[in-house]
């Protein structure tokens, strides 16, 4: 498939089979939403990998019982980093020095353009932006989850407090925002298989100038 044609094949699956993903394609969503862009390149924000289903079943309550959560082969469940700290700065700016061979000094500037966002900003504030970043990366998950023709559903119908409890979140600075069910449809469970994809116009959606 073309990605355009992967684009229109995939839906927000409402119903799952269990079945599990091939390692190699799991691999390359996971690989692309680790490539999604994020501003500075700090990615403020890290994936929860579930497999297990036993905790999914823990989830389950939390996520108002929704099927996918228990049918998906995985979860991917994007927290945004409560806090932002300039350690974490000088961590990504030694990950550069050390990624590009470049001695760390020649990122002060750079890390002083960071720690002034993140000093300037509020708490508040900074996770929002954080969880922006965050939401690019679902989108490359879900793009990428197309191309593999792997299901997914993007979920946002959840108890975020639920949701860290079960996982162990709080403890780890992290805040679930947004969760990606991935798995393979099942076709005779899930009303939607078979509809039309209805997108706006788009001649209705964008504006020329």
């Amino acid at each position: 498939m073309t990605f355009i044609e992967a684009l229109n094949w995939r839906y927000a699956t409402k119903r799952m089979n269990g079945r599990q993903i091939p390692t190699e394609k799991l691999n390359n969503i996971l690989e692309a939403v680790q490539l999604a862009p994020s501003s500075f390149g700090l990615t403020p924000y890290n994936v929860i990998i579930v497999e297990d289903p036993a905790i999914k079943e823990k989830l389950s309550a939390s996520c108002y019982n929704q099927p996918q959560i228990k049918e998906s082969a995985a979860l991917l469940i994007f927290a945004p980093w409560k806090n932002i700290t300039e350690a974490q700065v000088d961590e990504y700016m030694n990950e550069i020095a050390t990624t590009r061979g470049i001695p760390a000094e020649a990122l002060a500037d750079f890390a002083s353009v960071i720690k002034g966002k993140v000093n300037s900003s509020s708490a508040t504030d900074l996770h929002i932006w954080a969880a922006r970043q965050a939401y690019i990366a679902l989108g490359f998950g879900l793009a990428a989850a197309a191309v593999e023709e792997v299901d997914a559903t993007p979920m946002e119908g959840f108890n975020p407090a639920g949701v860290a409890e079960v996982l162990g979140l709080d403890e780890k600075g992290l805040a679930p925002v947004c969760i990606l069910a991935l798995g393979y449809r099942d076709a005779e469970q899930d009303y939607l298989t078979n509809a039309k994809k209805v997108r706006r116009a788009q001649e209705k959606l964008f504006i020329k100038h």
